[in-house]
C-alpha cells in the first residue's frame, strides 16, 4: 500500500529564449518545452507514479514568465510523509539548474576586471572585420563596474526570485565586439571556466583567435548607456566677423 497523493501548487519563472514554450513537447525535438525540464527534474523525487505538471497559463516559443503556476500530485512510498514545501522547492531547483547557472563567483569576476582597466592592446578581445587592419587595437578602459541590478524589473514583485548583475564599461571608444568579449570572459571567470589570471594572459597573447570559443556574450543584453562630452568642447565659439 502506498501513501495517498498530495497536491501542490507551485509558482515558477523562466527565460523562454531556449524553449519551444511552456507546454510539454515530444522529447525528440531539438527544442522542447519548460514542462519537459520540470517533469524530468521532478522524477528525482522518486515518486511512486510519474509526476505530471498541470500548467495554468500557456506561453509560446521565446516568451518569458516572471510568474507562472502549475499544480502537481506527488505520491510517495508507504511510510514516507508528504514533502514539506521548502524541501520540494529546494529539490526542484537543485535538479533544474546546472552548477554554472546556480553559482556565479562575483569576487573572482571583479578580480579579473582589474586586469582590463587602463591602456592595453585588446587584440584578443576584438572580432575581426574589414576595418581590423586599419584600426589600432590599443584602447583605454576607464571604468569596469560589476554590481547588483534590478534588471529593469524593480516595479515587479514577482522578480524577487531572480538575481541580476550589471557590468558597466567606460572608455573613449571600443573595438568591434570588444565589450561582448570582455563580458563573456568575465562571466566565464564567474562560472569557474576561466581564472582571473587567464584574463591577463589573454591580453598578453594579443591574438583574436586565442579568445575561448563560444565565450562571447550575446548582443541581447548589451546597452549603450550614455555618451559623454567634455564641457569645454561644447562651449560656443564665436567666428570672427559675425
Amino acid at each position: 500500500m502506498v501513501s495517498p497523493k498530495t497536491r501542490y501548487l507551485i509558482f515558477f519563472q523562466y527565460f523562454g529564449s531556449k524553449y519551444s514554450g511552456v507546454m510539454e513537447t515530444s522529447a525528440d525535438q531539438s527544442v522542447v518545452g519548460v514542462q519537459n525540464y520540470m517533469e524530468k527534474a521532478a522524477q528525482n523525487l522518486k515518486p511512486v507514479v510519474p509526476i505530471k505538471f498541470h500548467i495554468s497559463s500557456r506561453t509560446d516559443t521565446g516568451v518569458h514568465a516572471l510568474c507562472n503556476s502549475a499544480h502537481l500530485d506527488i505520491q510517495r512510498a508507504t511510510g514516507k510523509p508528504p514533502f514539506h514545501e521548502r524541501e520540494l522547492i529546494h529539490s526542484l531547483n537543485y535538479h533544474l539548474k546546472s552548477e554554472p547557472i546556480r553559482y556565479l563567483n562575483v569576487p573572482a569576476m571583479q578580480d579579473a576586471a582589474w586586469f582590463l582597466l587602463g591602456t592595453h592592446d585588446f587584440s584578443t578581445f576584438r572580432s575581426l572585420n574589414s576595418e581590423t587592419p586599419f584600426r589600432s587595437p590599443v584602447r583605454t578602459i576607464l571604468q569596469v563596474d560589476i554590481r547588483p541590478s534590478s534588471g529593469f524589473l524593480s516595479h515587479h514583485y514577482e522578480y524577487r526570485g531572480l538575481e541580476f548583475w550589471e557590468l558597466e564599461f567606460r572608455s573613449r571608444s571600443f573595438l568591434y565586439r570588444q565589450v561582448r568579449r570582455m563580458v563573456g570572459a568575465l562571466v566565464a571567470v564567474g562560472q569557474g571556466k576561466l581564472t582571473p589570471r587567464h584574463i591577463k594572459e589573454l591580453l598578453e597573447i594579443k591574438d583574436s583567435r586565442a579568445f575561448p570559443p563560444h565565450a562571447m556574450a550575446p548582443p541581447s543584453g548589451l546597452f549603450l548607456k550614455s555618451v559623454e562630452y567634455n564641457e569645454a568642447d561644447l562651449e560656443t565659439t564665436m567666428i570672427a566677423g559675425e
